[in-house]
């Protein structure tokens, strides 16, 4: 397998920044000057670039930097502060997060808060594998990538003040619910749909905390550095992390989890190799979490999860296409996100139906 992640390309106008100042700042942090800066097109949350420095002996190093999208965001999202201390505290005791550099709360740095990281090496698994792989090894990858999930629940987040900060305590699954449908609320456009009637279907079959553990609520094949062997070396994107229920951590990943078998509208949502032969299905994934950790969630409740990380992944794209509907992004990559919601809304429905 190639060993190539970059997949970055040069900085959209509307998210460029002060690239002196930004050497001046890694300057203070002993980082050399800036030689060139790229923007990783893949998210479509946080503004992720890659910054490639100069170092004294004229060895480049690259660096991470993350920063909030422009327009209107969700109250205590895209908080860099929350997502840079969560993987400075973490990397004591998981060893899947990359080094922080540093993180600066002053917008008028760059225009926006932000926070760098050191670039971890390896590849990063987009819609379709580099190279076909045999399904044993698709098989021993998804694997690998179960037994960080696993890891990373079974930190011990009271042995760690920055992390045990994070739980609000029992009613995690309520207080998702609740502000998942504020978040809606928040960022309908002349489109969005009903919803009522899925909305009151989650309501009414919430199911009570499975437990009180660390989550990342984003983990997915595309947030997970990679070794040329499909090892797992690091995992990306903390924006969303907190302690919660371990079961809406698995709701929220095989919400993306596109089977070779799902339907054409589906398969256009695919952001990772999830159809690839011998890739788990979303039910295995479930069944091999639960025989890992000891979980036993009924029928009913698996139909939570899943029409909850959908309804969720819904949301999320709403947001998006909220900002796309007012011009606060020019971003043509999320000129069909009207369409994705209203698909996710109907997905949710049947799966509803199906479970009566």
């Amino acid at each position: 397998m190639s060993s190539s992640d970059n997949n970055a390309k040069p900085v959209r106008d509307e998210d460029a920044f002060d690239v002196d100042a930004l050497s001046a700042w890694l300057a203070e942090r002993g980082e050399g000057p800036v030689t060139e800066v790229q923007q990783f097109r893949g998210g479509a949350s946080n503004l992720t670039y890659l910054v490639r420095t100069a170092s004294s002996d004229g060895q480049s190093r690259d660096l991470i930097l993350r920063r909030p999208p422009s327009g209107k965001k969700a109250a205590g999202a895209h908080d860099m502060g929350r997502e840079h201390g969560i993987q400075a505290a973490l990397a004591p005791v998981f060893p899947y997060v990359a080094t922080m550099i540093g993180h600066e709360p002053d917008e008028s740095v760059l225009g926006s808060e932000f926070y760098v990281m050191e670039k971890v090496p390896g590849q990063i698994l987009r819609q379709d594998l580099p190279e076909p792989v045999a399904p044993e090894v698709a098989d021993a990858l998804c694997q690998r990538v179960l037994d960080v999930l696993v890891a990373l629940h079974s930190v011990d987040v009271s042995a760690v003040p920055e992390l045990a900060a994070l739980g609000k305590g029992e009613g995690y699954v309520g207080r998702q619910v609740r502000g998942w449908i504020r978040r809606l609320d928040g960022s309908r456009t002349d489109d969005t749909g009903d919803w009522s009637d899925v909305l009151a279907w989650i309501e009414e079959h919430q199911p009570a905390d499975t437990g009180q553990v660390l989550i990342h609520n984003d983990y997915r094949l595309d947030n997970l550095v990679l070794d040329d062997d499909l090892g797992v070396r690091a995992v990306l994107d903390w924006e969303l992390a907190t302690v919660g229920d371990p079961l809406m951590d698995l709701s929220s990943m095989i919400a993306y989890w596109v089977e070779a078998d799902d339907d054409e509208l589906f398969q256009l949502f695919r952001r990772q190799p999830s159809n690839a032969p011998g890739m788990w299905t979303r039910r295995e994934w479930v069944d091999r979490y639960c025989a890992a950790t000891g979980h036993a969630p009924s029928e009913r409740d698996l139909v939570f999860y899943e029409v909850f990380g959908l309804f969720r992944l819904a949301v999320i794209a709403q947001q998006i296409w909220y900002r796309y509907v007012h011009k606060q992004t020019t971003n043509e990559s999320y000129a069909l996100l009207g369409q994705v919601v209203s698909y996710l809304e109907q997905r949710c429905r049947r799966l509803i139906g199906e479970a009566a």
